[in-house]
């Protein structure tokens, strides 16, 4: 990054939509986290084309990448990086934009900034230095993968990249095996088939799963089955290509023996309301809370 930081006065601020130029408006003094498209150019929303185009200052992980995007919108806005390699040096002069008056807006390659991306340590420092932090929400490839995987997304938990090697891959499966959510994963394609066995072993091969691939690009991908159908499936797939997000089903509600779920709301009823008590019983046994209240009831009509 170079000292040019200090802004592009007589640059238009503003983007083009189906040929009609739109102005933008300059932003107030604050860290923008920008979510960019995962694959299609054209999930990109109006609020992140305002931004990107207003700000005084444009960071990204890769220019050339970030570039694309612009052109494709008309943004004159010029780009400078910032990632894991130079966030010493160019850390410090984002945050003088900032204590300059100066906007500052943060992509990433794609996606939203701080997930699985170095912008976590610049916005925390920005935060710690009294500078708003804007969130301008849009795409994202863990929920992207999670709503097209068929799997409950009631609760998720999402886990980035698993460890390369393989023990640290299983050490940290057996972390997360009892998690009552689904897990998301990121995962590179050379890795899957490594990654899926592992997962297969370890959380058990029943345990229901999809390779998402290529979001939102031409040749978007859901694979879904077992852990073991999909680990036989990758084993046998000599170059795979594109993006992947992993996404691993919760694991199976174990039955608590009743003379526990008699403990339980014995318990819980002592110190809670009826209702609150039946929801939190839900929670420790995986019964309905329904079920559990009409318990509850007659336990204290039998009082």
């Amino acid at each position: 990054m170079s000292d040019e930081i200090s802004g592009e006065g007589g640059r238009v601020r503003g983007f083009r939509l189906h040929n009609t130029a739109v102005p933008a408006r300059p932003l107030e003094t604050a860290l923008y986290l920008v979510a960019t498209p995962i694959g299609n150019l054209g999930d990109i929303t109006l609020r992140a084309l305002e931004t990107l185009a207003g700000a005084d200052v444009l960071a990204c992980e890769d220019t050339r990448v970030t570039r694309v995007l612009l052109d494709r919108y008309g943004i004159q806005n010029r780009p400078y990086a910032y990632h894991e390699h130079n966030a010493d040096e160019a850390g410090p002069r984002l945050l003088q934009a900032l204590a300059d008056g100066r906007s500052v807006a943060l992509v990433s390659d794609a996606g939203t900034p701080l997930v699985s991306d170095p912008g976590y340590r610049l916005a925390l420092q920005a935060i710690e230095a009294g500078y708003r932090v804007v969130p301008i929400p849009g795409a994202s490839a863990p929920l992207a993968a999670l709503v097209g995987s068929g799997l409950p997304n009631d609760a998720f938990f999402f886990a980035g990249f698993l460890p390369a090697k393989d023990k640290g891959r299983r050490d940290r499966l057996s972390e997360l095996a009892e998690v009552p959510a689904t897990l998301i994963f990121f995962e590179s394609p050379h890795r899957i088939a490594a990654t899926l066995a592992s997962a297969s072993d370890v959380l058990g091969g029943d345990r229901r799963a999809a390779v998402c691939r290529e979001l939102t690009k031409t040749f978007e991908e859901f694979r879904r089955g077992t852990l073991s159908e999909l680990a036989a499936h990758y084993e046998k797939v000599d170059n795979v290509k594109g993006e992947i997000v992993l996404v691993v089903g919760p694991p199976e509600a174990k039955e608590t023996p009743e003379a526990d779920v008699e403990a339980i709301l014995a318990d819980l009823s002592r110190t809670l309301p009826t209702a609150k008590a039946a929801t939190e019983a839900a929670r420790l046994t995986g019964l309905p809370r329904k079920e559990l209240y009409q318990r509850l009831l007659d336990r204290k009509n039998a009082e």
